[in-house]
């Protein structure tokens, strides 16, 4: 019975032991930044662009990247229709316009973020940087979450759609 007991307590001891690195890995680490706004659920919508735009490659490369990603909540604010119309084949050029206003090359992690201005985009236009209220705001977007680590960059979830 003691030995049934001391081998149980090991077993407990030895996974948890490996906690650390399961929960790093489910929660972003080893994944990149696609995949960790496919699995969060909150980017479907981005997710879909990402695809119509044929992006998909290019945020599954090696980067690092650091994008500002809106939320379906931030998407369906956007003026009824205009969603459609970019995800057709026809407006492919101004969805990949707008999809990468939202990335900025390198790592940027928000301790980084608010000691800038303004942060040039893959796009080639300026996002503008402010703090108001203790709030960081990216162009009229609030920063809603940030830090949300990939294997290829970060993540900051905003509340807005940048558009150029």
């Amino acid at each position: 019975m003691l030995n049934k007991f001391i081998t149980t307590v090991s077993i407990v001891v030895a996974s948890l032991a490996f906690m650390p690195v399961s929960y790093a890995e489910h929660h972003g680490m080893k994944k990149d930044i696609v995949d960790v706004a496919a699995e969060n659920g909150s980017f479907n919508t981005l997710v879909a662009a990402v695809k119509a735009g044929g992006l998909v490659g290019t945020l599954k490369g090696d980067g690092p990247f650091t994008v500002f990603a809106p939320t379906d909540e931030a998407f369906a604010k956007l003026p009824e229709g205009t969603l459609e119309m970019l995800l057709k084949p026809e407006n492919k050029d101004k969805l990949v316009d707008i999809l990468t206003y939202h990335v900025v090359s390198g790592k940027v992690m928000s301790t980084d973020v608010v000691k800038v201005t303004s942060a040039p985009t893959i796009q080639g236009k300026m996002l503008m940087v402010k703090v108001i209220d203790g709030n960081v705001m990216i162009n009229k977007a609030k920063i809603i979450m940030a830090d949300v680590k990939a294997s290829n960059g970060v993540i900051h979830v905003i509340d807005t759609v940048l558009i150029p």
